[in-house]
């Protein structure tokens, strides 16, 4: 299609010729990304080659305290008269060593196995029973995921601590002096002072998010579950066995009808939450940013006021309410004078599901209004005097100025609001607890989604291999949409469109 006839559609065709025009890009969207995968593991390996390589310049041209330091940490900085800097090299691999010696490797040997003795009573003078502790898979599996995580920081400081030998060396070939310490400790305050302020912050997020996030994904692959729980028990290694679980419709029948339809529903979800508040929400902004609309203010404030209500009382209010002798049918029984009991959420799971749908809008749509609202009054005045000037009717002003303007700003925002309701816990599982149940899906209701039955594995039935392995594949889905709808979108591809 030119683009004489593009212009020459109607906005409704133009939406629907964009949208197809969408729906046919997205497999060489997912190519490209995957063809990106494929560069970014060229690119590692070849850096890795890079590093091999540069590792075996650096030892051939090094000094012999640079070629000491391959051995020991600190030697190259210390013979150079970088002092502190060579004792805390060396402090580091001390520490290591000792670490390895007297705790990491007990754990780290094992994780091949994950542990061989059972716990086992014993009888003192064949008599006095006692039970004798055996192996703690979950220890070994932790401490050995720890341990690991040390080496490679460690690794990292020993190829420093070789760098940092090498460039002292070069320094003083030349006749420069090493900075002292006074020297480093103004430069990181200074022109360093963001690695100074991240370290922090980032040593907290891998102590406390990828530590766990590491172990969570090994998790999914052992058999840790009711019957394997330590230290009675021991859990070991099974592969894909949890993942193959998932997809395998004939020795895992159950399993595998409930992943496959909860996805299904997941995503439903997902998209129908999104958009319902999107949409519904630029609605409602538009009414009430639209001039000769009064007390505008008001109008933000009860919106204000809704969302200042934690979004858990709205929603246990809400289940109340909508129980069989519930406030909405009472209601309705007095309107229609007759004895009225809709069962909202344990009856129909297309009533429970359009119901969840429909309570999610009273607590979605107000943020939507709020940032719709920000967005409106931050839209140049000038397009829109240009429009009536040249005689663009509002429907006109509307397709071409607001919400191309809109779409253009909420993109990111539109794709964080679909993976958070991918995960939307509060919701469901205040809502409905996952009903009505049904014995069709295994430890799983008809309106839960992947995340609420990811607890249900983890707090019922203690399948925890099982939900980890779903946590991975939700993961997989929601990094995967992410990055190949920004990267199709126009807030990435052109960014000074609006400016």
């Amino acid at each position: 299609m030119t683009f004489v006839e593009y212009k020459q559609l109607n906005p409704f065709q133009r939406f629907a010729y964009n949208f197809k025009k969408f729906i046919l890009n997205i497999p060489h969207a997912v190519v490209s990304f995957f063809k990106a995968i494929g560069r970014a593991i060229v690119k590692f390996f070849t850096g890795v080659g890079k590093g091999f390589a540069n590792y075996g310049k650096t030892f051939v041209k090094g000094d012999w305290a640079t070629k000491l330091s391959y051995l020991i940490f600190g030697v190259g900085d210390l013979h150079k008269g970088k002092y502190y800097k060579g004792i805390l090299f060396f402090l580091s691999e001390v520490l290591y060593i000792l670490y390895m010696v007297f705790f990491g490797w007990n754990y780290l040997k094992d994780f091949g196995t994950l542990g061989v003795v059972k716990a086992h009573t014993e009888y003192i003078n064949g008599v006095i029973p006692q039970t004798v502790p055996g192996d703690n898979s979950m220890l070994i599996l932790l401490y050995s995921v720890l341990s690991i995580v040390i080496t490679v920081v460690v690794f990292a400081i020993y190829i420093a601590n070789i760098k940092d030998a090498y460039k002292h060396q070069i320094m003083i070939a030349n006749g420069e002096k090493p900075t002292t310490l006074k020297a480093d400790v103004k430069d990181f305050l200074d022109g360093k002072y963001h690695i100074t302020l991240l370290s922090f912050p980032v040593l907290m997020i891998g102590i406390f998010n990828i530590l766990p996030l590491i172990f969570m994904i090994l998790i999914a692959f052992t058999n840790y579950d009711m019957q394997h729980l330590p230290p009675g028990t021991l859990f070991t290694w099974v592969g894909f066995d949890n993942l193959a679980s998932l997809f395998n419709v004939v020795d895992s029948a159950r399993r595998a009808k409930t992943f496959i339809e909860l996805t299904e529903w997941t995503l439903i979800w997902a998209v129908a939450a999104t958009f319902s508040n999107y949409i519904l929400g630029m609605i409602f902004a538009l009414m009430i940013n639209k001039k000769g609309i009064k007390f505008k203010a008001l109008w933000r404030t009860l919106f204000v006021i809704t969302i200042a209500v934690p979004q858990f009382v709205s929603l246990l209010l809400m289940n109340q309410m909508l129980q069989t002798n519930g406030a909405i049918n009472i209601l309705l029984s007095n309107i229609t004078g007759s004895n009225v009991e809709i069962q909202f959420l344990n009856d129909s799971a297309f009533l429970a599901r359009m119901t969840v749908i429909i309570v999610n809008c009273w607590v979605g749509i107000p943020y939507t209004i709020l940032s719709m609202s920000g967005i409106l009054m931050n839209i140049p005045e000038d397009l829109y005097e240009s429009a009536r000037i040249d005689g663009a009717s509002p429907v006109k002003t509307f397709t071409k100025i607001t919400l191309p303007y809109m779409l253009f700003v909420t993109t990111p925002q539109l794709i964080t609001q679909f993976v958070g309701n991918i995960n939307n816990f509060n919701v469901i599982f205040l809502l409905t607890g996952g009903g009505p149940s049904t014995h069709e899906y295994y430890q799983a209701g008809q309106t839960d989604i992947l995340v609420t039955w990811l607890f249900n594995l983890t707090m019922n039935s203690q399948d925890y291999g099982l939900a980890a392995a779903i946590g991975i594949l939700v993961f997989i889905v929601c990094a995967t949409l992410s990055l190949i709808v920004y990267n199709s979108s126009k807030s990435m591809k052109d960014e000074e469109a609006f400016s």
